[in-house]
């Protein structure tokens, strides 16, 4: 009898080549792993998902207490805890998707080893899933800016707070990009696991989270405008979009330095394919 075949498997000869379709056919499997990862983050706690709600309270008392208590640095007129919290939300979902991407290849290989579906449902399930928590996270914010709206605190949100998907769109692919990159030089350098770790907590001093950006506007060190340096970290705009789109913080960073945030996104993004599906062909002979 003549046998058929549903599917076939080929070898990629381009670098660059996303089978978005072959992706879409595995969008079970997909949704299956995002509800794994949300189901077994907390398995056998007693909190359970409270913790995505004291996680972001507990930072936000502590950076109060020493950015805003010991250091006294202002949060323009914002009350400190909409101030931090608005920076906590967006920061920590973009750390969480890059942590967990960076080790796709790592802590994935022994399913990788068995059986085959394309590899990038892994990093991209780890996006999706993240978006659960940051949804818990905003729903916090927003009940915490509401309570202070009432008590009349000094808040004003404006349109900008309307580019609220797209500015997670760019955090996710800014993620995806890094972690991705991260997790290809990972399979054979374990070393670049801990450097990154240790960046990305450097990192997150280098974005206006715990400080307003106006207040290095201007300021010149070293023949270098702090400002410009600032806007550069391709996460900062992002992040004082939304601060100023939700609380009327500071002003608008401006089109400019979000339009390079999306093509720095859109470059880091396709590196990070290119070198992902370099990779993903002889991975499991070093990892």
């Amino acid at each position: 009898m003549e046998e058929k075949y549903s599917s076939i498997i080929t070898p990629r000869n381009k670098l660059f080549e996303v089978n978005f379709k072959e992706i879409w056919d595995y969008r079970d499997l997909l949704m299956l792993f995002v509800k794994r990862d949300i189901v077994t983050s907390y398995k056998q706690t007693i909190l359970g998902p409270l913790w995505w709600i004291i996680q972001p309270s507990m930072t936000v008392i502590i950076y109060m207490v020493v950015f805003g208590g010991i250091a006294g640095i202002p949060t323009d007129g914002i009350p400190k805890p909409l101030f931090y919290l608005s920076g906590v939300c967006m920061w920590q979902y973009f750390s969480d998707c890059l942590n967990k991407t960076s080790n796709t290849f790592v802590s994935n290989s022994g399913i990788f080893g068995k059986v085959y579906f394309p590899r990038l449902i892994m990093p991209l399930e780890y996006v999706i899933s993240n978006l659960v928590r940051f949804g818990i996270q905003v729903g916090l914010f927003v009940v915490v800016y509401i309570l202070y709206a009432i008590s009349g605190a000094n808040v004003s949100p404006n349109g900008y707070l309307l580019l609220l998907p797209l500015l997670v769109v760019m955090l996710a692919g800014l993620a995806l990009g890094f972690g991705i990159i991260i997790s290809s030089m990972t399979t054979k350098y374990r070393d670049f696991q801990i450097l990154f770790a240790f960046l990305v907590s450097l990192w997150m001093y280098a974005t206006p989270i715990v400080y307003p950006l106006s207040q290095v506007k201007g300021k010149i060190v070293g023949g270098i405008d702090l400002y410009t340096l600032m806007c550069l970290n391709p996460v900062t705009p992002l992040l004082d979009t939304f601060k100023h789109g939700a609380l009327g913080a500071g002003e608008f960073v401006g089109w400019g330095w979000l339009a390079y945030s999306f093509a720095f996104m859109f470059v880091i993004l396709t590196i990070g394919i290119l070198i992902f599906n370099k990779v993903q062909r002889n991975f499991m002979d070093t990892v």
